[in-house]
């Protein structure tokens, strides 16, 4: 992690058991966080749930919201998401997941197709969180 005070905090990835992502899990600019993507990966591996769109929307969720928190943030301070869907059909029950994190003031959003996502996944979503300070 590069500690400098007033440039970018980058976090590395965590380990999922093999070499490691060519890439940060986050980035902190002063009170912004900016989340990579996140698929719905279960948690320290590179496996997908089974069943689909539906419990890969769950996790892939769940993994952006323990990103957010474990770099001192949380959904409800999310200000923006992007949306990549293997499939624009999955969007209404992409929707449904999203709508049981998200409630009250939404974060804006963009949502699109892909023609491929990695590790053969359904959805990945993105995100920019404020971080308040700490107290």
């Amino acid at each position: 992690m590069t500690t400098e005070s007033t440039g970018p905090v980058f976090f590395p990835m965590p380990s999922t058991g093999g070499a490691p992502l060519p890439f940060s899990e986050a980035v902190q600019v002063g009170g912004t966080l900016y989340v990579s993507g996140q698929i719905g990966n279960l948690p320290g591996t590179l496996t997908l749930p089974p069943g689909g769109i539906i419990p890969e929307s769950r996790q892939a969720i769940a993994n952006l919201q323990a990103v957010v928190e474990r770099h001192g943030s949380s959904l409800r301070h999310v200000v923006k998401c992007t949306i990549f869907l293997a499939d624009i059909k999955d969007w209404p029950a992409f929707n449904e997941i999203y709508r049981e994190f998200f409630q009250g003031n939404l974060p804006a959003r963009s949502a699109l197709a892909a023609s491929g996502l990695a590790l053969g996944a359904r959805v990945e979503l993105e995100c920019i969180a404020y971080v308040p300070p700490r107290q």
